[in-house]
């Protein structure tokens, strides 16, 4: 499923019905780890099915260029000194903010962000790893 970029307005920016949200650019970032781990038939298969299952973000919209804009300048002018962020990780970031959409991530890349800037969590991986063990 696509997110709905087709209007002009701020408000056509929110995504339309209720779901996990990834960027088109993360999509591109799984692909190329799973290619690098060579990742068999049967993992690429899950991957596929996991992901046709996310509502995909597109960076070409208004709302997500404005907020690429304003949050590189706030990370490059943060008081604790510039936060130079990788561009993909800029571009979530962006697109979180756009679409009014809570940004999860298991890397402290976000947390000059959250929540000031972004609506956010960072979640401790091997915690949630042993929760579930």
């Amino acid at each position: 499923m696509r997110w709905d970029a087709t209007s002009n307005s701020a408000s056509g920016c929110k995504r339309q019905r209720k779901g996990r949200l990834s960027l088109v650019v993360s999509l591109g970032e799984v692909r190329v780890l799973a290619t690098r781990n060579d990742w068999g038939d049967a993992k690429l298969g899950a991957l596929s099915k996991a992901l046709d299952n996310l509502v995909v973000v597109d960076i070409n919209h208004q709302s997500v260029l404005d907020a690429y804009v304003e949050l590189d300048l706030v990370s490059q002018s943060h008081p604790d000194g510039a936060r130079n962020m990788g561009k993909n990780d800029l571009w979530i970031a962006a697109c979180a903010k756009a679409a009014g959409a809570t940004l999860l991530t298991t890397d402290n890349d976000f947390s000059h962000l959250i929540p000031q800037h972004v609506d956010g969590e960072v979640i401790d991986a091997k915690a949630a790893a042993d929760d579930e063990a």
